[in-house]
């Protein structure tokens, strides 16, 4: 097992192969994220759906080889409440993922009411959640960082991690 400590380690992203067309938009963003900010190009893992993305990246955590996983899916509502299930699964799962293992898992999941508005968040008009969850991603490890040298230093009172992503710095 990789040592858990080790500075440069990469980062993963596990995505959902249902609605593939969404996500590997989504897969490209968070690529394209990773290199704007340096890091080394992130192992790809996919997964048959959005619900196993808990799973994998449970597996990628527990192996102690990545930093941080980016989560991405896509799950688009039908004539059921099953997206409800799903939707609401993955995030308990994916944060779940994040506290037990203490490696953060990045939910990068697209919840749409329609196609169009899959689309519209994959690259289109409303963004790339996948670019957002890799920068989310990031900046958790940065604020990980920051927590890690306060402690180290012995000023665990003064810890100020830097947001490196403007997209993350929303005000609503």
């Amino acid at each position: 097992m990789t040592d858990p400590t080790a500075d440069n380690r990469p980062v993963a992203i596990a995505v959902s192969r249902y609605n593939r067309s969404v996500t590997d938009a989504l897969v490209e963003g968070a690529l394209a994220e990773a290199e704007r900010r340096g890091e080394a190009r992130p192992a790809v893992v996919d997964t048959p759906g959005a619900f196993e993305l808990a799973a994998v990246a449970a597996r990628l955590a527990e192996t102690g080889a990545y930093r941080g996983i980016a989560c991405l899916g896509c799950v688009i509502k039908g004539d059921t409440r099953h997206d409800e299930y799903i939707n609401n699964a993955v995030a308990f799962a994916l944060a779940d993922v994040s506290v037990q293992s203490g490696v953060p898992a990045a939910f990068g999941v697209i919840t749409a009411e329609n196609a169009q508005q899959a689309r519209d968040r994959a690259g289109g008009s409303k963004g790339n959640k996948g670019q957002e969850a890799m920068a989310a991603l990031l900046d958790t490890l940065a604020a990980f960082d920051a927590i890690d040298a306060a402690l180290e230093a012995g000023t665990p009172t003064e810890i100020r991690s830097t947001i490196a992503s403007p997209a993350q710095d929303k005000t609503v």
